[in-house]
């Protein structure tokens, strides 16, 4: 088994806005920048190997965390939101009403138009895991919040109906177990990270 740590990247602009990302690419705000300065791996995890999303809120949640050596790797990036990135979902499910409902009622198959469904995010995270379990050393993963969600996906068979089975936090390392055939089933675990002041 291979251990994989997905953690999620501080908050941006966007987020500080309640606003949809997606795959824009937005930088850290700069108290996401200051807190992510505050963060630390547990020491145990001081020799893993390190690799982020290619957009920039993870690269910099990475450095200013002190990471090094640090791999991009194209699976992990967040969900494609499509012609929703940059808009606010409270207003979306006002504005489109029942239409809004009815995807979101689909779970992994929900999908914003021009984007991709949270399925699609789940495959390519189990390919990306497939490569890690190859590989056999494990790893951090600075990424999303909807590739967390695709962790719980293959974790727990959550289908992203109704709550999820772990509440994510921004703080935590969502813990995973890997081998060839996939996500090592059960409940994964939550770490907190340390910090410093």
């Amino acid at each position: 088994m291979t251990a994989v740590a997905l953690l999620r990247h501080a908050p941006s602009d966007w987020n500080g806005a309640g606003l949809i990302q997606g795959q824009a690419d937005r930088p850290l705000s700069p108290a996401g920048l200051a807190l992510a300065a505050t963060w630390r791996l547990p020491a145990a995890f001081a020799s893993w190997r390190v690799v982020t999303s290619p957009l920039a809120r993870t690269q910099e949640t990475a450095r200013a965390m002190g990471l090094q050596n640090i791999a991009l790797e194209p699976r992990l990036i967040e969900m494609d939101w499509g012609a929703w990135s940059g808009r606010n979902l409270a207003e979306l499910r006002a504005e489109l009403g029942s239409g809004m409902a009815v995807n979101e009622a689909a779970g992994l198959d929900f999908r914003p138009p021009g984007g991709e469904s949270p399925r699609e995010v789940v495959e390519r995270l189990s390919s990306w895991l497939a490569e890690v379990a190859a590989d056999g050393r494990p790893v951090v993963a600075v990424s999303h919040r909807g590739v967390q969600r695709a962790g719980l996906v293959l974790a727990c068979g959550w289908d992203m109906m109704g709550k999820p089975p772990l509440r994510l936090a921004r703080d935590r390392l969502l813990l995973l177990e890997v081998d060839r055939d996939g996500v090592h089933p059960g409940e994964p675990a939550l770490l907190p990270l340390e910090a410093v002041s």
